[in-house]
């Protein structure tokens, strides 16, 4: 008799958890799939509990994602490396900024065959200039990769609201496999070969929803955000994101990016700051500032103490408009 692939779900925050009600789903109801889906969680204490055992227990992730309830096949894993070990599938959705670490991790415990998928919204800055987040992975891991990025709140996924989703996958093969995995009556998958233009646009739109979020913030309409928007998943980012809404109280309390996730995110980090960080390094290295005048502001206002007053000029000096 056939095994089913084993599916391993690096990372437990807000969108990893709600990523875990669909895959543990759909490794239940499918025969192509293992039943048991690994999920690396971060090891924590919440009142006196492991995080953990909280999980496997009352399998809810009551700090990222509380009031949803995770498939009981879903089981929290604290040793990243055991829980990677053996997986066919890996499911990378943790901070940009922590992937090298992971990589580094699992590197010597997985299968040379494995296939990746990354759920991660983000660039890394490397000495030629911008590399993708799959990039890095398959450099670091040797494995075949492929991207998922959408219009995803991961909130409205877990409360099961229609959405829908798009995996860049570059060959034939692996594309059935990973939609059915992720798709759901609510959650629609659009399986393309650009994967690279996937990830891109899902990593760069986190630096535009922190402009739409000083837009409300400064209290300015909907047009002016619109001024700064394109279309769907950046659309819903603007509007319900966490980079947006973050950004938001970043311009009416003065308090810094890094208070706001803790007050208002548990501590979870936001994609938009560090991508706009990575992003501005590049661009300055190829003398191209000026073209991407947006980018350019998000960056001096998260990181070299701009007033985030200035933020509007962006919109009316564009060299588009020019």
């Amino acid at each position: 008799m056939a095994v089913g692939k084993k599916v391993c779900i690096i990372g437990s925050g807000n969108w990893g958890s709600a990523i875990a009600k669909i895959v543990g789903a759909n490794a239940a109801k499918y025969d192509q799939f293992d039943t048991t889906v690994n999920m690396w969680v971060f090891e924590e204490m919440i009142e006196g509990r492991k995080l953990t055992e909280i999980i496997n227990i009352d399998h809810e992730n009551v700090k990222y994602l509380p009031g949803h309830k995770l498939p009981p096949n879903v089981v929290a894993v604290p040793d990243l490396a055991e829980a990677a070990k053996g997986a066919d599938i890996l499911i990378f959705v943790v901070p940009h900024q922590f992937i090298v670490r992971v990589c580094d991790t699992i590197k010597d415990h997985i299968k040379k065959e494995a296939v990746g998928m990354s759920l991660i919204k983000g660039v890394d800055e490397g000495p030629e200039g911008l590399r993708l987040i799959s990039e890095v992975i398959k450099g670091k891991l040797g494995i075949t990769m492929t991207v998922l990025m959408g219009a995803n709140i991961a909130n409205e996924v877990a409360e099961e609201k229609f959405c829908e989703t798009t995996i860049g996958c570059k060959d034939k093969v692996n594309g059935p496999i990973l939609k059915e995995l992720m798709q759901t009556t609510n959650f629609r998958v659009t399986v393309v070969a650009e994967a690279d233009v996937v990830e891109i646009c899902g990593a760069l739109k986190n630096i535009v929803a922190v402009g739409a979020g000083f837009c409300d913030g400064l209290g300015f309409g909907d047009n002016t955000k619109a001024a700064s928007c394109g279309v769907a998943d950046l659309i819903t980012t603007c509007y319900g994101g966490r980079n947006r809404k973050i950004a938001e109280a970043f311009a009416k309390t003065g308090k810094t990016i890094e208070e706001l996730e803790i007050e208002m995110l548990n501590g979870q980090k936001l994609q938009g700051p560090a991508t706009a960080g990575e992003v501005n390094r590049i661009l300055k290295s190829k003398n191209m500032v000026d073209k991407f005048p947006l980018f350019n502001a998000v960056y001096q206002i998260c990181f070299n103490g701009h007033p985030v007053t200035d933020f509007i000029s962006c919109l009316q000096n564009h060299p588009e408009h020019k």
